[in-house]
């Protein structure tokens, strides 16, 4: 029988029903108690009409809870769409209406901006599945009780899906300003989660990081390779995240083995000071993903952790999760020195090609395409973009994702991340499209024409948004940050603010943006 997201989990319900799967600050769930739960919520999606390929909107945080009903739309065939919770209403609203979800599942800290966002869609059912909401600004559709309610132990039939079929959507940053909905199947998962549970050794009682929150795609290899290996899953607390004394502590206690996240995570953790000689005695492997760790905070924490097997993964959400890897074999002695991405993993390749489509030589720099098991079908409801960057006409017979990343390939087929070549960046662990923060900006009346650029900044995880605004009068920064947060996510608020009389045009009247982040840089550099 094809194996599909929710299978071991059941396996291990059956197997081990008593094994901690999540381990939370006040509580614990079992595999049983998940398999039970999710059972619970499916059978209350079946009464409310959810079938295979309708879409489950999920806003809550990372938890049990949330994990649960993501296995309860997978065991419908009902691809599900995690939402973050903190989200502006504005960003909210456009991807629901694009996911077009017969429910959404939502949490007391998102209730209300959910709502809101479902006013113009009456006809979605809006509930929660876990305690009591302090209000509820609608009648809700269901609630905790309703839940309560179904027989969790009574088997489900199997879903008339295969394992080619949409599993998730994630809802990424658009040049547009529109979300890009990221079709992920059960197969893309399933495929990376195994060649992770091998080849990084993951076992029974390990006991595993759960750091990115559920719309970003690093959570789904926390989650599914956990469960592949009966181990168990220790969601990173949103309080304890924000201070690395908190962090350290918090390892300690719940004795992690393997610790994955993006690397702004790691900075942090290396700002409190020197870390002790094996800080995290129990801990066996660090990886991280989604942006360039810097060589420094690598060596503070190769210095540390002798012990610990360090290494970097590279991937977009097109390609499911991670692509390639690289182990750090030795410390490195030159702090500017770059950490490679690495070879390909199990059924994917790396491939560094010329504008014509033929293959550069090694050293030299490319686009990088990646091919392979991992590939997206492409975007929800955009045959355009996706036909943009999957290409099967460069290559014959072959489908290929085009990065946007530039990069090369030395003798060995090793390959090492060169740069952005358009206006997606990475920043505090997340992908920005430039354009998404720009056009969210120009909505605001009080300007007279705005733009985005991307800095460095020594102190900014990845590039530093900087934004730069002409407006009839003076205004200050915090007015207009404040106005942006309730369109756009607060990661991808501006670092820096500049108020200029006219914006910069090069000879095609179009904005100069290398002479804005000069100007930018200029500014720092006079403080």
């Amino acid at each position: 029988m094809a194996r599909l997201l929710f299978d071991d989990v059941v396996g291990w319900a059956k197997d081990a029903p008593n094994k901690v799967a999540v381990c939370e600050e006040d509580s614990t769930s079992t595999y049983r108690d998940l398999h039970r739960r999710s059972n619970q919520i499916a059978r209350l999606l079946i009464d409310l009409g959810v079938g295979a390929g309708d879409r489950v909107a999920i806003a809550m945080p990372k938890g049990a809870g949330a994990i649960a009903a993501m296995l309860a739309a997978a065991k419908l065939g009902a691809p599900y769409v995690p939402i973050d919770p903190d989200s502006p209403a504005a960003r909210i609203t456009r991807i629901l209406t694009s996911a077009d979800p017969a429910v959404v599942i939502a949490d007391a800290s998102a209730i209300t901006t959910v709502e809101a966002s479902l006013a113009a869609n009456p006809n979605v059912a809006l509930g929660w599945i876990e305690g009591a909401l302090p209000t509820w600004p609608v009648e809700p559709a269901f609630g905790a009780a309703e839940v309560d309610a179904y027989d969790g132990e009574v088997a489900l039939g199997r879903p008339d899906i295969t394992p080619r079929d949409t599993a998730h959507i994630l809802f990424t940053s658009g040049s547009t300003g529109e979300p890009k909905g990221v079709i992920i199947t059960h197969e893309n998962v399933l495929a990376y989660v195994d060649w992770v549970v091998e080849h990084f050794c993951y076992l029974a009682d390990d006991h595993i990081s759960g750091h990115s929150p559920l719309h970003f795609d690093l959570s789904t290899m926390d989650i599914y390779a956990t469960f592949a290996a009966g181990a168990t899953l220790h969601p990173v607390p949103k309080n304890v995240n924000a201070n690395p004394a908190d962090l350290i502590e918090w390892i300690h206690t719940n004795q992690l083995t393997q610790w994955f996240s993006v690397p702004s995570a790691l900075n942090h953790l290396t700002r409190v000071g020197e870390l002790p000689q094996e800080p995290f005695a129990s801990l066996r492997r660090l990886m991280w993903c989604g942006e360039v760790l810097p060589t420094p905070t690598l060596i503070a924490l190769m210095t540390a952790m002798p012990h610990v097997e360090f290494t970097n993964l590279y991937g977009p959400t097109e390609a499911t999760i991670a692509s390639s890897w690289h182990r750090v074999e030795h410390k490195p002695d030159d702090p500017t020195a770059s950490i490679p991405i690495g070879v390909a993993c199990a059924g994917e390749a790396l491939l560094v090609l010329r504008d014509d489509g033929s293959h550069a030589d090694p050293g030299e720099i490319g686009n990088l395409y990646i091919e392979g098991v991992g590939l997206s079908p492409g975007y929800w409801k955009d045959p355009t973009k996706t036909a943009a960057v999957f290409r099967t006409d460069l290559l014959p017979n072959r489908r290929v994702y085009k990065t946007g990343d530039l990069a090369s390939l030395d003798e060995h087929n090793v390959a090492t991340f060169i740069g952005r070549e358009d206006t997606q960046i990475k920043s505090r662990g997340y992908r920005i499209e430039l354009g998404e923060i720009e056009s969210a900006l120009q909505t605001l009346d009080e300007l007279t024409d705005s733009a985005i650029v991307a800095i460095e900044l020594d102190h900014v995880d990845g590039s530093a948004i900087a934004a730069a605004y002409t407006a009839p009068e003076p205004i200050r920064p915090a007015r207009l940050a404040k106005a942006l947060g309730g369109l756009v996510p607060k990661y991808m608020l501006p670092h820096r603010w500049i108020q200029l009389d006219e914006l910069p045009k090069n000879v095609n009247g179009k904005i100069d943006r290398p002479e804005l982040r000069s100007r930018f840089l200029q500014k720092e550099v006079s403080k």
